[in-house]
């Protein structure tokens, strides 16, 4: 065999026509990743080498089939093959030889590209901020791709005496089984077969990310074993030597090896950081999974920039590995939502974005450099997930893409893929949803201040108001978490009493709180100006116990969302501007929890500042913060909307940061420890004087999960309708639920970290001709150099 493969590779070495074929295909590899804008590595902005590893398999169908057709059409043609079949050699041998020979052909012609990746690790910043890791795993996918087109190729070259002939039926069949099976599956007849699994590209993507998983090695080796196999049976079937025993043998072990790889699998991230791992607790939400679920992306479109292709791409990838694990349950899809309404009339296009509306699918307006400016279009990085008859739609942004850190926001939202995806499907797919109350009876949130909460929470828990003087405290502990939103009114000491019971039997608690009585509106209707007050809520005593003090303050933050104002009429219309209002600061995180880690601007209204009380057992994580330039004014104190006249001066505003928002976990004393029970108590119970492990969240404002109410109707919960944004205060109330209801860990997977790897953007300005130049011309002349070398020995050789 040996022999057969020194002869192959020297044979097709000391042709012109290999250099020239080897050379077109670099130069056609470099001009695509080089130079041509849509496939650039230099427009696409990331140090990597994804654009090299999604391109190459369509120069493969020209490359692999131009060095294959040879291999046994012409020896066929010239009549030298009857000459093989005097050797020493059985068939296998003969086919094996010319397979290895052309697999070393194709690495031959792979070796070259290998200065990509010196040109990425000189330009990424910093340099040498490339995975390597990946780019391992990624040729060793394109490896086991070329190993396939070889067997496909010299199955096209057994069957036809004409190499051109081979060359075409190699390329079609090359083709279509990468891409072929994958444009078939829409059709109607074929859509229940899910024949893309039988496709390469299904295997191929997960590969050439850089997770060599052991189902995808097996579908290349029998692939590969498979054509080699129809290759030996072509050969025999032509000699007429054709032992159906031994063949069926061959056969049957290809499959049953093929069926074996299914029942168990193996997964090699090569990765540096590991970012295609899936953890073992989305393995049992998926495990749970028992009916089939369906993805629908909309992150899709024309013109996208480079932080929403990666965004796309990572996803792809993210759903991809979430199949692996869903025991054949889970598909996705990518589609256009928009991607023909320019051709409908204004009322049908109103009614496409209707509809996505209803299904949770919004968009956002981006825009998009181009050569005349910037270019608005419309991208949608969401997600439905449709399982049962159900769904529930998924953001893929958890911040706002503003402008010049579009990829650090496209690096935060790939972080947190596998906990969206995980989290969603949890709750759809889940058996039975958590219980989760908000307190009513302290003049608390009214149902409608409180219907983007509540919304934003009935996809995965059932919702209700909760009125503690006449619940039961057995029907209180069903509930997973108890929310006391903006109380207005003392409570009593039984209602205390419920609530300190419902934590020492493991109940949690979210404690939003306003201290001191400050309402914009008050002050719009009273002269723009309010003396804010303590508001007496009984509920002092019973937080200092837990380990928190809400202080009588108010916080004034320079880092605020502005408020409207009206300064005079014009022709009977008032005149609006907006403000910045310092009592309304937007804090963002810098807790490291994974509650609030990557979370955008949080708005909050009139806070307050927080104390943490050392009690033991009990851990404190600060969670929310004011900025550095921040003032508190003790209670009572004038606020006045004349404030807003004066440019305050930065300098007096220099303060550390005060805590607005504080987690407190571990066994908690009792409040009621060594005191009778309460009056008015019906229910015969035994008061637990510590209670097991739990957690509880204390956040000084009560407004942070109000949304507006006008008479126009409500606005979704962190909308702000005075800057016209939209804050984080939404993702963080349904970050809290999902911590304080799950003790699986789910949350935990939003500490997920992934490093941005960028090129420098100003050394690709100033020197993209030199690397253009450089990854266009040193693969062209190592082919020349080695071409010149190998003639020079070959004349040195024969020459004597």
């Amino acid at each position: 065999m040996y022999s057969i493969l020194k002869k192959e590779i020297t044979s097709y070495l000391s042709s012109l026509v290999a250099y020239v074929t080897i050379g077109v295909f670099l130069l056609g590899m470099g001009l695509l990743l080089w130079v041509v804008p849509s496939t650039s590595i230099l427009v696409y902005g990331y140090a990597g080498l994804d654009s090299l590893f999604s391109t190459a398999p369509y120069l493969f169908m020209f490359l692999i089939p131009a060095i294959t057709m040879r291999s046994l059409a012409e020896e066929r043609r010239e009549g030298t093959f009857e000459l093989l079949m005097t050797r020493p050699l059985t068939d296998g041998q003969i086919v094996l030889g010319k397979f290895l020979a052309c697999v070393l052909l194709v690495l031959f012609a792979l070796l070259p590209t290998l200065i990509y990746y010196y040109s990425v690790y000189q330009l990424g910043t910093p340099v040498g901020n490339i995975d390597t890791g990946a780019v391992i795993g990624s040729y060793i996918g394109l490896f086991l791709l070329g190993a396939c087109f070889v067997a496909i190729g010299l199955f096209a070259s057994a069957i036809s005496r004409n190499q051109v002939i081979a060359f075409v039926i190699a390329a079609a069949m090359c083709f279509f089984f990468y891409a072929g099976l994958d444009l078939l599956s829409p059709l109607p007849a074929l859509q229940n077969l899910n024949i893309q699994n039988w496709g390469i590209t299904e295997h191929y993507e997960s590969v050439s990310r850089g997770v060599l998983d052991t189902r995808d090695l097996a579908y290349f080796v029998c692939l590969s074993a498979l054509f080699i196999w129809f290759t030996l049976l072509a050969i025999k079937i032509q000699r007429q030597k054709l032992n159906r025993k031994n063949m069926l043998a061959v056969l049957v072990a290809i499959v049953v090896v093929g069926y074996l790889s299914t029942l168990t699998f193996t997964r090699f991230d090569f990765t540096k950081e590991k970012r295609f791992t899936i953890s073992k607790i989305s393995q049992q939400i998926l495990g749970r999974v028992k009916e089939p679920m369906k993805v629908v992306v909309y992150l899709k479109g024309d013109n996208f920039p480079g932080w929403a292709r990666r965004l796309q791409r990572a996803t792809r990838d993210m759903l991809s590995d979430l199949q692996a694990y869903s025991h054949g349950n889970l598909s996705f899809e990518f589609v256009d939502p928009i991607a023909n309404v320019k051709n409908l009339s204004e009322d049908a296009q109103r009614a496409v974005y209707d509809s996505l509306d209803a299904k949770g699918i919004s968009g956002q307006a981006f825009g998009v450099p181009t050569e005349n400016g910037i270019s608005q279009i419309m991208i949608f990085p969401e997600a439905l997930i449709i399982y049962k008859n159900q769904g529930i739609a998924v953001n893929l942004l958890q911040s706002r893409m503003e402008a010049n850190r579009e990829e650090e926001g496209a690096k935060e939202a790939i972080q947190n893929l596998e906990y969206s995806f995980s989290s969603a499907i949890k709750k759809v797919a889940g058996g039975g949803k958590p219980l989760i109350g908000f307190t009513e009876g302290h003049k608390e949130l009214t149902d409608l201040q409180l219907k983007g909460a509540i919304n934003a929470l009935s996809d995965g828990y059932v919702v209700g108001r909760v009125d503690l003087t006449s619940i039961p405290l057995s029907a209180l502990m069903h509930l997973k978490m108890l929310v006391i939103p903006k109380p207005d009114k003392a409570f009593s000491e039984l209602e205390k009493f419920k609530i300190d019971q419902y934590v020492m039997h493991g109940g949690r608690v979210l404690w939003t709180i306003d201290q001191v009585s400050a309402e914009l509106d008050s002050m719009r209707g009273h002269g723009g100006e309010q003396l804010t007050f303590p508001k007496q809520l009984n509920l002092d005593d019973q937080l200092f116990v837990y380990g928190a003090r809400i202080n009588y303050d108010l916080v004034a933050d320079m880092s605020c969302a502005p408020i409207a104002i009206v300064t005079g009429t014009v022709g009977g219309q008032p005149q609006i501007i907006t403000r910045p209002w310092l009592y309304y600061p937007v804090l963002i995180p810098r807790s490291k929890h994974p509650m609030v880690k990557n979370l955008d601007g949080i708005l909050m209204q009139f806070a307050s500042t927080i104390d943490t009380i050392g009690v033991k057992g009990v851990k404190k994580t600060i969670l929310l913060t004011t900025s550095d330039h921040n003032k508190k004014f003790s209670a009572p104190y004038l606020v006045s909307l004349q404030a807003l006249e004066q440019e305050p001066d930065p300098k007096d505003f220099i303060r550390p940061p005060k805590t607005l928002g504080v987690l407190l976990e571990g066994k908690f004393k009792s409040d009621f420890l060594n005191r009778p029970l309460p009056e008015g108590l019906k229910e015969k119970i035994t008061p637990l004087p510590e209670s097991v492990p739990t957690k509880m969240i204390v956040i000084s404002d009560g407004d942070v999960f109000k949304n507006d109410v006008t008479d126009e109707g409500t606005y979704p919960l962190g909308y702000d309708r005075d800057a016209h944004q939209t804050y984080a205060n939404k993702n963080l109330l349904l970050n809290i639920a999902d911590y304080m209801t799950d003790d699986s860990g789910l949350i935990s997977l939003r500490s997920k970290e992934v490093t941005l790897r960028l090129l420098d953007r100003t050394k690709v300005r100033s020197e993209r001709l030199y690397w253009q130049v450089i990854n266009n011309a040193i693969p062209l002349a190592f082919v020349l150099v080695f071409a010149i070398f190998q003639h020079y020995i070959r004349r040195r050789k024969y020459a004597h």
